[in-house]
């Protein structure tokens, strides 16, 4: 064992993030929110090597879609990576229920079936203060840590020999 409690044969993924080609898929509601949690994501991808030009973001109306494009994004092929972005705010009816629900089923459905990483960065908060705290600056932000999730989980799946 490891004085981390891991035990020593644990492996890690890294978080370089030079050459790959990543999906940004985020929600167009809330956007106050979302923009911040693309900008976390971006960020990110960019401090650990991304360039430009291999991160395409895709804005789709809102979380209920990002499964529907997540699969897509898997299906194109060209990706090595995929980040799902959005937020739902409880409001006064059941619909934050519903969205939520399906967004999480969907998108886990997604990575479960997909050769590649999901990330999931959906935000599903109680009120757009909460939200706002998870989209700030920084590596707390929520767009930030899914970023971070996925380049690591895209050398843990080529470690695994799942590339």
């Amino acid at each position: 064992m490891t004085s981390e409690g891991l035990p020593a044969s644990a492996q890690q993924g890294a978080t370089a993030a030079a050459g790959l080609r990543v999906a940004v898929l985020a929600a167009r509601f809330n956007p106050e929110v979302t923009d911040r949690l693309v900008t976390g994501a971006t960020k990110a991808l960019l401090a650990h090597g991304a360039v430009e030009a291999d991160i395409e973001t895709w804005r789709v109306p809102g979380a209920w879609e990002l499964p529907q494009a997540a699969a897509r994004a898997v299906e194109a092929g060209r990706f090595d990576a995929i980040i799902a972005l959005g937020c739902v705010i409880r409001g006064e009816t059941p619909h934050f229920d519903y969205v939520c629900t399906e967004a999480t089923l969907g998108l886990g459905a997604v990575a479960r079936g997909a050769d590649i990483p999901v990330s999931f960065g959906v935000l599903t908060t109680d009120s757009r203060a909460q939200a706002m705290a998870r989209a700030g600056d920084g590596p707390d932000n929520k767009g930030y840590e899914a970023a971070m999730a996925v380049l690591e989980m895209v050398y843990v799946f080529r470690g695994l020999g799942a590339d």
